[in-house]
């Protein structure tokens, strides 16, 4: 057999193992937020990691803020799994931020996702919360080039 074609094999059979993988997590991310949407309102906070692990929180909470129930995941792969922090039930939301002695014994990923989680409750609460598309590659691409081409324009300018 062809090297090619024992490498193409196990590079589908990697892919197919991922996105099989990532599905299981997606459905198991959609259980854990329904038991947590009957409870109450649920925040929801992440923190992105492109090469360190990804974290996500979620807090099933009252329309006070008290906090009835909290999950989290945190990991680089698909095989990351919602963990119980029971530390945190009865707390309230409003309060957990970077001097809440409770957050500060987290890490510093989890810490992140906790305030990315109580920012997004405070501005759903408040009422001013829009979900902010992140820009397509083409668009940073021309972003990108809008500002060479600018700076170029600049540099001209001053060397006249």
């Amino acid at each position: 057999m062809n090297f090619i074609y024992v490498f193409g094999f196990f590079a589908l059979a990697a892919y197919l193992l991922q996105a099989l993988l990532g599905f299981r997590q997606i459905k198991h991310f959609n259980n854990i937020y329904q038991s947590l949407r009957k409870k109450g309102k649920v925040a929801i906070g992440r923190r992105k990691g492109r090469f360190k692990a990804g974290t996500l929180v979620l807090f099933a909470v009252t329309n006070e803020g008290i906090i009835l129930d909290a999950k989290k995941m945190q990991g680089v792969t698909v095989l990351a799994k919602f963990h119980s922090i029971p530390q945190y039930l009865g707390e309230d939301i409003h309060y957990l931020d970077t001097y809440n002695p409770l957050v500060r014994k987290e890490n510093k990923l989890l810490r992140q996702a906790m305030e990315n989680a109580r920012e997004v409750f405070l501005r759903v609460e408040v009422g001013n919360y829009r979900e902010e598309k992140p820009m397509s590659p083409v668009g940073v691409a021309i972003n990108q080039l809008q500002l060479w081409k600018n700076q170029m324009k600049l540099k001209r300018k001053r060397s006249v």
